[in-house]
């Protein structure tokens, strides 16, 4: 707790010090100094207090909800009241004090109960927000023992319902989610060499898609399904290299000393990715039509990596590394600086490009966490096996 106030401070002093350099050279005679400087958007939790349910589903929908920026409180304290109950099934009604109006009231039926509740809370965001919900959306990741190389898995975004993907007793690493299809990309040592796979998940069948000599990691696959970027080194350099969906085509997109980390811009047109310009870390774009390359500054985040863009455009996410590894975002639009939220790495969107989930050091082990990025609100979820990390969220 104590490290991540200091970030923040460290990170409003800079905001804080370029808006007085600003006002200076302006000529301004009175400054105005804010207490809390809201770069993100940051908003208060929406007081929300919850009735009738209990067991799993009070668990289920506190989790969900906290998690996309609820808090609960008493009935008094709030703006809107949860009723319900989950005898057999959830029954579920939102009330909104303030206006005086229920907003819906829904029987759910014909799953168990996690689920049912799972879709209510999705509903409970939708007429709060208008945002979609999260509860039912899926996350892929890698879990390892203390002794062993790890699997890949899939679960639903709160840890539950595990499945592995892989049981090769292979080192395996990145999983990342093939847009438009029940697939996974992700690289292993099954057959010696760190390869990329391409796993569809409904037949259990995969593939090598790209194997060449030296490293093939990190596919990113573009949300129009039309290309995939990823890092290898066939040209001596781990690099940026682009090839179509179905893996023909390869083109070199960079021609860096240390690339890594690719991800999409929501129109699929720009790859972004960490690498070292000078010899420092910075991150990075390059069109999906090529050319040089553009640096994305990160002011007040150093050594920059693993960035994720939103879905909905308006944010990166990116690692940094200052010390310790902490969860930066900023706007992708680069109209203001990185804001740091917590510590922890590898950061991943959720669809609704609210939420993050990523991972963190825990007990000299790694545990994966989702976070509420405009409330900073964050829990972890449930742990598989020894370590859990590199988690990418399906979108």
């Amino acid at each position: 707790m104590k490290t991540n106030c200091l970030n923040t401070l460290k990170f409003y002093l800079v905001v804080l010090s370029a808006a007085l350099a600003a006002n200076l050279s302006r000529g301004q005679q009175e400054i105005d100094i804010q207490t809390e400087i809201n770069v993100l958007g940051m908003t208060k939790p929406i007081p929300v207090s919850l009735e009738g349910l209990s067991g799993e589903a009070e668990r289920v929908l506190r989790f969900d909800l906290y998690v996309q920026g609820f808090s609960f409180v008493t009935p008094d304290a709030a703006q809107y009241q949860i009723t319900g109950s989950n005898a057999g099934n959830v029954i579920g009604t939102i009330t909104d004090k303030f206006a005086k109006r229920t907003l819906f009231s829904r029987n759910y039926m014909g799953s168990n109960i996690r689920r049912e509740a799972h879709a209510f809370a999705d509903d409970i965001v939708k007429a709060v927000t208008s945002q979609n919900g999260i509860g039912q959306t899926k996350i892929a990741f890698k879990a390892q023992q203390p002794a062993g190389p790890g699997e890949i898995f899939v679960s639903d975004f709160d840890g539950y319902n595990a499945l592995p993907v892989t049981s090769d007793g292979a080192i395996v690493a990145a999983p990342a989610w093939v847009p438009h299809h029940l697939a996974l990309e992700y690289t292993s040592y099954k057959l010696g060499n760190p390869d990329i796979f391409y796993h569809n998940l409904s037949t259990g069948q995969r593939r090598v898609f790209a194997g060449f000599s030296g490293l093939n990691t990190k596919a990113s696959a573009s949300p129009d399904g039309s290309h995939v970027a990823m890092i290898l080194s066939r040209s001596g350099n781990p690099e940026v290299w682009m090839c179509d969906a179905d893996g023909s085509n390869f083109k070199r997109m960079t021609s860096d000393v240390e690339d890594s980390s690719p991800c999409w811009s929501p129109d699929s047109q720009w790859i972004l990715f960490a690498t070292k310009i000078h010899g420092r870390r910075t991150l990075a774009k390059v069109s999906v039509n090529g050319g040089s390359i553009q640096r994305v500054p990160t002011p007040g985040a150093l050594n920059p990596t693993e960035p994720d863009w939103s879905p909905d455009g308006k944010w990166v996410a990116f690692t940094s590394q200052m010390g310790e590894f902490d969860i930066c975002v900023m706007p992708a639009d680069g109209s203001a600086p990185p804001a740091v939220l917590v510590p922890g790495q590898d950061p991943s969107w959720s669809p609704n490009s609210r939420t993050l989930i990523f991972d963190h050091s825990q007990s000299y082990r790694q545990e994966l966490s989702v976070l509420d990025v405009f409330t900073k609100q964050y829990k972890d979820i449930g742990r598989i096996s020894g370590s859990d990390s590199e988690p990418a969220w399906q979108r």
